[in-house]
């Protein structure tokens, strides 16, 4: 049961980050944020109203609220990164997020298992490599390389955060609620400043209602998978979970692969793939 979870988790995250990153090379990263996350909003709000999940509020809720804030950066962040480089590419170092809560731990006064030292020298090779330090053909952009590392950074530190505002499976989907109406309230106050500027937040045809169902799946299919990874994680070792659930960048990968058509040069492969190969064996470790 937990593996089955684990991999539906990664799955749906996969399908998610696809999904997204095609939204953002149709429309304004931020407007997918916002709507995709107000779908969220809801459906979170019905799930915490139906569990009871508001008994569960607390000062640990501030956490949060932290989160919330720092999640609208790093969903934009990454929304750029997909549509400004290959998804086969970006999608594999955002998983170097793992680094914040490794971070943490060595803060708190956990040790490093060799496993996962290796797994961040490899982690970090695979970051070089996948800017393609190749002679020839053109090499994904440091700009795109930029907004994937902050992207995950911001991920890590949202990860983090959730963590100390729960320790309940009601309690996480209320903490998941309130960082999602935090990142609606922070992304549609950028919007609406956003829109005074004369910046265009819409297409010129109006709000895209062709769009609205990839728009709920993106915001659907990521509550559904921090549900179906918190339900691994309680039924089964939380590292089992973990390796498996962080496979999502494969199914992006390919989901860019099947979809799009995109080529990786050889070196750039090499990186994404030496880069998820890192986050595996510092989850294992």
């Amino acid at each position: 049961m937990t593996a089955l979870l684990a991999l539906a988790t990664s799955l749906l995250w996969g399908l998610a980050d696809f999904g997204g990153g095609l939204l953002a090379r149709r429309f304004p990263s931020l407007t997918v944020v916002v709507v995709s996350q107000s779908i969220a909003v809801g459906v979170l709000g019905a799930v915490v109203v139906a569990t009871g999940g508001w008994s569960e509020a607390g000062p640990r809720l501030w956490f949060a609220v932290a989160a919330g804030l720092v999640g609208p950066v790093a969903i934009l962040c990454f929304y750029e990164a997909l549509a400004r480089g290959p998804m086969g590419v970006v999608s594999p170092l955002t998983t170097t997020s793992v680094f914040v809560p490794v971070s943490v731990g060595l803060a708190l006064g956990e040790r490093p298992h060799p496993l996962q030292i290796a797994g961040i020298a490899v982690a970090v090779t695979g970051v070089v490599l996948a800017g393609g330090p190749q002679l020839r053909g053109a090499s994904v952009e440091r700009r795109t390389i930029l907004f994937t590392l902050v992207g995950a950074l911001g991920f890590g530190t949202c990860v983090a955060l959730i963590a100390e505002a729960s320790t309940t499976l009601t309690g996480l989907f209320l903490a998941l609620f309130v960082q999602r109406l935090t990142n609606v309230v922070i992304g549609g106050t950028a919007l609406h400043v956003s829109m005074r500027r004369g910046a265009p937040v819409l297409p010129r045809g109006g709000f895209p209602w062709r769009a609205l169902p990839a728009l709920t799946f993106v915001g659907l299919a990521d509550v559904a998978a921090n549900g179906t990874y918190s339900v691994a994680a309680q039924h089964g070792p939380v590292t089992v979970a973990a390796v498996l659930a962080s496979l999502y960048p494969v199914v992006t990968a390919l989901a860019a692969h099947g979809f799009l058509g995109e080529r990786l040069r050889g070196v750039q492969a090499a990186g994404a793939g030496l880069a998820l190969m890192g986050t595996l064996l510092l989850a294992a470790g």
